[in-house]
């Protein structure tokens, strides 16, 4: 992989994606000598309050590149098959699809497919690789450039790059500076691809775990945990599906959480008896709330009907809605 870009033959690509991180790569593809003859995307799906229908984040750029821009439903259509074959691709680089590809779509192009995965694989294979990491307390994580095969990301590893996860970091954060590295590692592995430079390392499938999807049910926050891992969950689902609980009844959404040393609190505000998710400090630094073990500080929330607001603000106006001793449930 120590060719530079001048020594790499131009390949000419088929570009698979849908949503932002995926269009991050294709930014990179583009601002490289490799050509995207074509692009796969989902369909248009409805979006926003009026539930218009979208086009996706790499759609939207294919056209503003005039790149032809294909959407089937999947490929089990005959014309569809066709309709790849005859791009006469050298490679299809897919990210973030969200379709799956059957072995006839990945023999078609002449060197096969490649992925842009969000995970050190084999840790974390599947949907939500970035926001799994988080959820479980990895110290790092970092994007897998491999070759595809049949199974769900159990493809050869053609390269790694890792970054740190740091306390904090969300699943906001860290997609975007995964895709700026993983945009970095496509070309690179691009231009070793052109070259022939390339010894992909089988995975080890023993250290694979399954990322499932996210969903809006787990956001809810279940304060009998210790305070890392409701610490770890609340920032990996910032900012979707996001974390919530409720107080009097009524929905209070989190984004901005740290960890808190229970022994620095005031002694007067700890008791045993406390249970989780009662509020044992309200003030200039935040909300300090119990859980399983030790506690949390709440920086930014969102009311029901309301806007995100740094806890501060929002304990200018509803400070008794929010005081000491109350309870997150």
């Amino acid at each position: 992989m120590n060719q530079s870009q001048n020594d790499s033959t131009p390949l000419n690509i088929v570009f698979a994606g849908t949503p932002d991180f995926a269009a991050s790569v294709m930014t990179a593809i583009l601002n490289s000598p490799h050509n995207i003859i074509a692009c796969y995307t989902q369909p248009d799906r409805p979006a926003g309050r009026g539930r218009k229908l979208t086009a996706s984040p790499v759609k939207a750029l294919a056209q503003e590149h005039d790149i032809p821009v294909y959407q089937p439903l999947n490929f089990k259509q005959a014309e569809d098959l066709e309709q790849l074959q005859a791009l006469n691709a050298d490679l299809m680089v897919v990210v973030a699809y969200g379709i799956i590809l059957p072995k006839a779509v990945l023999e078609t192009p002449q060197l096969g497919c490649i992925n842009v995965h969000a995970s050190l694989l084999p840790r974390w294979r599947g949907a939500a690789p970035i926001q799994r990491a988080i959820a479980e307390g990895d110290k790092e994580t970092g994007v897998t450039i491999m070759q595809m095969d049949e199974g769900l990301d159990t493809g050869a590893m053609i390269s790694k790059v890792t970054t740190p996860i740091s306390l904090s970091d969300t699943g906001g954060s860290l997609h975007d500076r995964l895709a700026e590295l993983g945009a970095e590692a496509c070309v690179s592995a691009l231009n070793a691809l052109s070259t022939g430079n390339v010894n992909a390392e089988p995975q080890d499938n023993n250290l694979a775990n399954y990322a499932h999807k996210l969903s809006k049910e787990e956001g809810r926050i279940q304060w009998d945990l210790p305070n890392h891992k409701v610490h770890n969950l609340i920032r990996a689902f910032n900012p979707w599906p996001v974390s919530h609980t409720e107080m009097d009844g009524k929905k209070v959404r989190l984004f901005d959480v740290a960890l808190v040393d229970v022994a620095l609190v005031e002694a007067e505000t700890i008791d045993p008896q406390n249970a989780p998710g009662t509020i044992l400090e309200a003030n200039k630094q935040g909300l300090t709330v119990t859980t399983g073990s030790g506690a949390i500080r709440i920086t930014r929330m969102q009311l029901s009907g309301a806007k995100q607001l740094p806890v501060t603000d929002i304990l200018n106006s509803r400070k008794e809605q929010f005081s000491e001793g109350k309870q997150f449930i």
